[in-house]
């Protein structure tokens, strides 16, 4: 978490201060157990505990609906507003912070802060909330739900999280543009001005989709995207060739790797069958003759074709052999 945020922070200030220009003070990630690690029970309980009134926390409506539900609501789940209203009491008598920001389903334990710090210090201080990004069937997203989209690149690369914001839909790439990038709003109408006379070109997604990547992972993090859009989408050897094997593994997931040696006369059939991609006998050459392997994006009929550097091989060492719609085999050459 600290190191996707950082890198965040990082990237803004690449892609967005101005020399010259006013600068943002730098961002304090602070972990919450330095402090709730050491606060005494009783003491929390006679402090922040005294302040919170339990008419209030019991009818907020995130408690009432878990009390409702078939497995109740437990112990340390009622007491979770009360220990994020102290982390907003805490920060802001020892950070100097008034305002917590949260999506809208904080928006009770954003109140509880709320009333905490006001109550104890009497200054003002402010909660915002955020709408929450929900699936096309409206349903959040998330850890919980399974579909969370990550800022670590081991958890969702630079290409997924790009093809994510790519494939919005119309009806909320507008809305998008305004949370995730910090595009002007005059540009963002432009841009919305001109998806309606030329639809089908995307051009709003696509510009969500750059701008939320570069931020995320930077400007070779959306080069790498681009990079894997083409080979996948548009089979581009040239950006094929360019891919590091960190972008391979990425793009492939599910694919096998497998390094060999490059032997003088081997053929299409020798490579299939040595990365065991088709079966032995006469399936897995016919899986050859009916259009069933493609190398590097390129279709191959002929089991006898004899490899050649530059076209079966890429200048990477490197062959992206295809069986079938979806079984991929990535295979690295020894000592070309």
């Amino acid at each position: 978490l600290r190191a996707g945020l950082e890198r965040l922070f990082a990237n803004h200030r690449e892609l967005f201060w101005e020399p010259g220009a006013g600068r943002l003070g730098r961002a304090a990630l602070l972990d919450n157990a330095r402090w709730l690690g050491r606060e005494p029970l009783l003491r929390f309980l006679g402090g922040a505990g005294g302040r919170l009134r339990m008419g209030t926390l019991l009818s907020r409506q995130s408690c009432q609906a878990r009390l409702r539900s078939a497995g109740g609501m437990s112990l340390a789940e009622f007491l979770y507003p009360a220990l994020q209203a102290y982390d907003f009491l805490h920060l802001h008598q020892h950070h100097g912070c008034r305002i917590q920001l949260g999506g809208h389903d904080q928006m009770g334990n954003i109140m509880s802060g709320y009333e905490l710090v006001t109550k104890m210090t009497g200054t003002d201080v402010f909660g915002i909330t955020v709408p929450l990004i929900t699936s096309t069937t409206g349903d959040k997203l998330g850890k919980t739900a399974g579909n969370a989209v990550w800022l670590n690149r081991d958890k969702t690369s630079p290409f997924e999280l790009y093809q994510f914001f790519v494939r919005q839909h119309d009806n909320v790439v507008e809305k998008y543009l305004k949370l995730f990038t910090f595009l002007p709003l005059e540009e963002i109408a432009h841009i919305m001005e001109m998806h309606a006379k030329e639809p089908e070109k995307w051009g709003p997604q696509k510009r969500l989709a750059a701008e939320v990547t570069k931020l995320v992972h930077g400007r070779e993090g959306l080069e790498s995207a681009k990079r894997c859009t083409k080979a996948l989408y548009y089979s581009s050897v040239e950006a094929l060739e360019d891919m590091s094997d960190q972008e391979l593994q990425e793009l492939f997931k599910q694919a096998t790797s497998a390094e060999l040696m490059l032997e003088p006369g081997m053929t299409v059939l020798d490579l299939c069958r040595k990365a065991n991609a088709i079966p032995d006998g006469p399936s897995g050459y016919r899986k050859i003759t009916e259009g069933g392997v493609s190398i590097n994006g390129n279709r191959v009929t002929n089991p006898e074709t004899v490899l050649i550097l530059g076209q079966h091989i890429l200048k990477n060492g490197v062959s992206l052999l295809r069986v079938g719609k979806k079984n991929y085999y990535i295979i690295k050459w020894l000592q070309l």
